[in-house]
């Protein structure tokens, strides 16, 4: 790979809501602790028409609204930084008066795409055309990458056509989160959870990704989507990778990608008893009445808005321990976390005392709070002449409070900086894409064949019971 740091940024989908809310606070705060380069230029383009002036005004006006204000030191700096053009990216001629305002890439260029996909061919193509997709210059790419594994490839095939696969940096913001990386920390630095990480010691793992909104302003994606591409062809199948994984041979693009690919292609393919799918009715979150699935989008939907799976990876490390994977709308709460449960020991030396073990518990939260807890097994305090009182009691540790430094950090900062600096490790692979989608279509095609249809749940609940079921069978319980 050819090692530059980018002096200047393109971004595409300048005025969208993902630029005012995660990437222009990104910038901002990056530029605020000085880990911008003190000469870059920001070089933003969407279609609406402004000039310059009007530009910085918008985007003043978006990190006064989405960035906590102790993070915006100097954001008269950054805002002088900024710079606008106008494109329409079916529009060819368009690209030569963007070229210009860019200037020659020579010195480093990371180009942002935060546009539909069905404009990442035209605006490749507008790129290629007039110099700027030369020797350095970057291209990240924001999801959604495909609705299928075949849309996936036509995007693919595009941004290669231009782009080689060490300058393409496939984005999941998962990645970009404090917690995920420390998942990898906790697993790869520590050598007390090595020996255990396997099916001998570990009975099952838990991955939940719920959301308490509903549709907002996703409308027509998302019932095009759904929640098994929304959620779990990108997100949580990252996690399960991460956790999965071998250990890599470095902490480098190369090898981590590697190690998470091959977790992937050992996905066992779905059984239709394995899987749930549910769509919300109406129903209360945090005490106020909302609408069901139907209601919101305006018209009948078979769209599934809830997933629960029984996933297996059939490799020696993994074979025999059961990922259940959840994800919704309209659930209780907000919360993304890993949960790894032990197996009991093997024999109890306790029980002629009437004390009862439980098993060991990791819980790696990710959102709303990142936290890490480990439930160990402890002798209750007091005197007992008949009894040994054993309870569980969590080790928990609050990122946040163990570090100092911003509070909560937004996770596109990590990922700006390091496609600034050109490090790959926390984007997505090529293979890696293929892989989720080849097991996500498989899903579908299930769902197709068994005709399969969501089940109701009522908004505020956990999904349909036979989610519930789902585990129960094997007598697991849901981590809430």
């Amino acid at each position: 790979m050819t090692k530059f740091t980018s002096d200047r940024l393109l971004l595409f989908g300048a005025t969208g809501d993902l630029s005012r809310r995660m990437l222009l606070p990104s910038l901002c705060a990056l530029d605020a602790e000085g880990l911008l380069d003190p000469d870059i230029q920001i070089i933003a383009t969407a279609r609406s028409e402004m000039d310059d002036q009007a530009f910085r005004n918008f985007a003043r006006e978006s990190l006064e609204q989405f960035l906590a204000p102790e993070r915006r030191g100097g954001m008269a700096t950054f805002l002088n930084r900024l710079f606008y053009q106008q494109l329409d990216a079916n529009n060819p001629e368009g690209y030569k008066a963007l070229a210009a305002k860019v200037g020659e890439p020579n010195q480093g260029l990371s180009i942002f795409l935060s546009t539909a996909p069905s404009l990442f061919e035209p605006t490749i193509r507008g790129l290629e055309q007039n110099g700027l997709a030369g020797p350095n210059v970057r291209i990240a790419l924001e999801k959604p990458l495909g609705i299928d594994l075949e849309s996936s490839k036509v995007i693919n095939d595009a941004v290669a056509s231009a782009f080689p696969e060490d300058r393409i940096f496939r984005i999941d913001h998962y990645l970009g989160k404090e917690t995920v990386q420390n998942l990898i920390a906790l697993r790869f630095a520590n050598l007390m959870f090595e020996p255990l990480w396997n099916a001998a010691h570990i009975d099952h793992v838990q991955i939940t990704v719920s959301e308490t909104v509903g549709l907002e302003s996703r409308v027509g994606y998302y019932d095009d989507s759904g929640a098994l591409r929304d959620m779990v062809q990108n997100h949580m199948l990252q996690l399960l990778a991460l956790v999965a994984m071998e250990p890599p041979v470095s902490y480098e693009a190369t090898t981590v990608r590697d190690e998470k690919v091959k977790v992937l292609r050992s996905l066992r393919q779905i059984k239709a008893e394995e899987t749930v799918t549910g769509q919300y009715r109406a129903g209360a979150i945090n005490g106020e009445a909302v609408p069901g699935y139907d209601e919101e989008l305006g018209k009948p939907s078979d769209t599934e808005t809830f997933v629960a799976i029984k996933a297996h990876i059939d490799n020696w490390r993994w074979q025999g321990v059961p990922f259940y994977m959840r994800t919704g709308k309209r659930m209780p709460r907000r919360t993304t976390e890993v949960v790894v449960q032990f197996r009991d020991v093997p024999h109890s030396i306790f029980s002629g005392r009437g004390a009862r073990t439980v098993p060991n518990r990791l819980v790696i939260s990710l959102q709303p709070d990142e936290n890490i807890t480990l439930s160990l097994m402890a002798k209750m305090p007091g005197l007992d002449r008949e009894g040994f009182g054993l309870r569980a009691i969590p080790l928990a540790i609050s990122m946040p409070d163990a570090f100092a430094g911003p509070q909560r950090r937004i996770a596109y900062e990590r990922l700006w900086l390091d496609l600034i600096e050109g490090d790959q490790t926390l984007f997505v692979r090529r293979d890696e894409v293929e892989a989720q989608w080849e097991w996500i279509d498989a899903i579908r095609a299930t769902w197709e064949e068994h005709r399969i249809e969501p089940k109701t749940y009522t908004a505020g609940s956990w999904g349909p019971s036979a989610a519930i079921a789902l585990a129960e069978r094997d007598g697991v319980t849901w981590h809430e």
